[in-house]
């Protein structure tokens, strides 16, 4: 047996002579699969150790970057933008004002009335600004919008090269129409940056990840330090702003004796803004080819803010989400920022969206004039308005203490400041030409600096903390502005009234202000539930050119309800106990993770796989 065994082996051998035994091709197989691994190690080079994580961990910190750098961005185009703005117009009025530049420069042009229509256009126009802005907003989106309302105040800088009716009012009404959506943009766009900036540092969060609601407080931390950001580098526009009036006007203008020679009274006995004040201003006109240069560099830096917003600033939300918006029809638009006052929330702030106008204002028009230049002349108007400037911008970086404080610290101290600064006004009566003053003077506008910067970044963290998970706070943005060019209105309208009175309306205002937010505290502290008007958004039946629906003739008009109930019951879930929402109209888009695709998604699934049952159960 063993012979023939060694037999049929040699034979099979010789039939196949080039066959290998299994040992050696087992040993070729392992060595073609390590030459393998080694060809694809060559070939991937340095991919060869990717590392995900690690890579995940860099794209995120480039994301987190981009928000700062939006944050900045937006901050040093709104203070440039700013800065030219007030520098141009303060520059004009103060030349516009001398009898012999008027005179000799445009003989019976009738300045003092284009200038008086222009003032028109700039503080009344804002009252309408609750009719349009949101369409505007809708229309062009966050970014656009703030571009848009740079190259206006970039427009109105370019027609002051021919000044003529009929290019300076026309400029200031559209000043006065892009004032509100601008700083409703703004508003905005600070605080979706903050929770842009949460999602991207807490990216590996479960409900991040599934792009769920944020929960309560979560971005808080994010809102108070961008907002003082933003505070801090726009009020250096006021710093700024005084650099024409300092280096180019400066040393044109009469002393004080002379500006202030025929004027009685200052301070709380003064009536009017600077009742008696000279005639002539300027001991020599300025020479044309120096206004030229003057507002040529003005005119530069307005289109450098112009680029800044365009290029620097990243959009606020997704293209998506911007085609969204756009699909809400014009009507629910419209009805948006009124359906937003039914919240007791805002309507309680009302007052101090007001006083947050008036006392911005008085800080410019009253203080600084009817205290500061009728007192110590109008050659120490910039250092007063300088100093006011630099003071908000240092003391906007206060408002850091509600990472450790409750919200209503600085909107308290703030409010304690200027109660405390305008009783003192109401008592203090300087005496005219007394240049000896203006160490008490500038300590008078850096106290009622702080008071402002406190304001002014306690109410945009207030606002941005109170509705933290709502979508877009355009509309909410809109009314606190709305108010605030309500009182620029109001300002505008009480300029011949006596210091007394305006400083009576202020505390009045104040006391009203903190009484309504101490009201809202104790309803948020019981718990009581607002109305939130949630933007609307598109059912599965909307059809266009991204929410095209296939057809279903099958369905019955019981199986549309069913799922039309199924989608608003999905709507509901998650909502917490102490805010009721309410859609304000049918056809709208969606915001955010809560994408209209993704549930018109699961309503063609629930119909797929019920037409799949039937089908089987056929």
């Amino acid at each position: 047996m063993a012979a023939a065994d060694t037999e049929d082996n040699l034979n099979g051998e010789a039939e196949h002579p080039g066959a290998p035994f299994h040992g050696e091709e087992n040993h070729l197989m392992e060595i073609g699969q390590e030459g393998n691994i080694q060809g694809n190690e060559e070939f991937l080079g340095s991919q060869a150790e990717y590392d995900e994580e690690e890579e995940e961990r860099k794209y995120y910190r480039r994301k987190r970057l981009g928000v700062g750098k939006n944050v900045l961005g937006a901050s040093v185009g709104c203070m440039i933008i700013y800065s030219v703005y007030m520098g141009l117009l303060q520059m004009q009025l103060i030349l516009h004002y001398d009898e012999t530049y008027r005179d000799v420069k445009y003989g019976n042009l009738g300045l003092e009335d284009i200038d008086h229509k222009m003032l028109i256009g700039i503080n009344v126009t804002p009252v309408i600004g609750l009719l349009y802005t949101p369409v505007l907003i809708r229309f062009l989106g966050t970014k656009w919008m703030m571009f848009l309302a740079s190259g206006i105040y970039a427009l109105f800088v370019s027609t002051n090269y021919w000044e003529r009716y009929y290019t300076l009012v026309p400029s200031a009404v559209a000043i006065g129409v892009a004032i509100v959506p601008l700083w409703a943009s703004l508003g905005n766009y600070i605080t979706r940056m903050a929770q842009q900036y949460y999602e991207y540092v807490n990216y590996k969060e479960e409900h991040v990840q599934e792009q769920k609601k944020l929960p309560k407080g979560a971005s808080h931390q994010y809102v108070i330090v961008f907002q003082a950001v933003f505070y801090s580098i726009f009020h250096l526009s006021f710093v700024f702003a005084e650099f024409p009036m300092r280096f180019f006007i400066h040393g044109l203008l009469q002393k004080y004796d002379h500006t202030l020679f025929h004027v009685q009274d200052c301070g709380a006995n003064s009536t009017g803004i600077l009742m008696g004040f000279n005639n002539t201003v300027l001991k020599s006109l300025p020479r044309s080819l120096l206004l030229i240069q003057v507002e040529s560099i003005l005119m530069g830096a307005a289109f450098l803010a112009m680029i800044i917003f365009l290029v620097v600033c990243g959009a606020a939300y997704r293209p998506t989400e911007e085609i969204d918006l756009r699909s809400i029809g014009w009507g629910n638009i419209f009805q948006l920022p009124f359906k937003h006052l039914r919240d007791y929330r805002l309507r309680l702030l009302c007052p101090f969206f007001i006083y947050s106008g008036l006392e911005t204002l008085f800080a410019i028009s009253g203080l600084t004039l009817s205290y500061g230049v009728c007192t110590v002349g109008l050659e120490w108007l910039w250092l007063l308005v300088g100093v006011y400037g630099l003071s908000c911008s240092l003391f906007s970086l206060l408002s850091l203490s509600l990472l450790r404080l409750p919200r209503w610290a600085t909107l308290v101290a703030g409010a304690a400041v200027h109660g405390l600064l305008l009783l003192v006004l109401l008592w203090w009566c300087p005496r005219p030409k007394t240049p000896g003053l203006l160490a008490p003077l500038l300590v008078l506008t850096a106290l009622w600096g702080l008071g402002s910067a406190l304001n002014k970044t306690g109410l945009s963290s207030l606002l941005g903390m109170l509705y933290e998970d709502k979508e877009r706070l355009d509309f909410v943005y809109t009314i606190y502005h709305w108010w605030q060019a309500i009182a620029i209105f109001i300002v505008y309208l009480w300029s011949g009234l006596p210091m007394r009175a305006k400083l009576s309306i202020l505390l009045v205002t104040l006391i009203l202000s903190c009484v309504c937010y101490w009201l809202m505290e104790q309803r948020q502290a019981k718990k009581i539930p607002a109305r939130i008007p949630r933007i609307p958004r598109p059912r599965h039946k909307v059809k266009g050119y991204r929410y095209l629906e296939e057809d279903n003739s099958d369905e019955s008009e019981s199986d549309s309800e069913k799922s039309d109930e199924e989608e608003e019951d999905e709507e509901h879930e998650g909502e917490e106990g102490g805010e009721i929402r309410e859609d304000v109209g049918g056809d709208a888009g969606s915001q955010g993770s809560d994408s209209p695709r993704a549930r018109m998604g699961g309503a063609r699934d629930r119909r797929r796989q019920k037409d799949e049952g039937v089908g089987h159960e056929e």
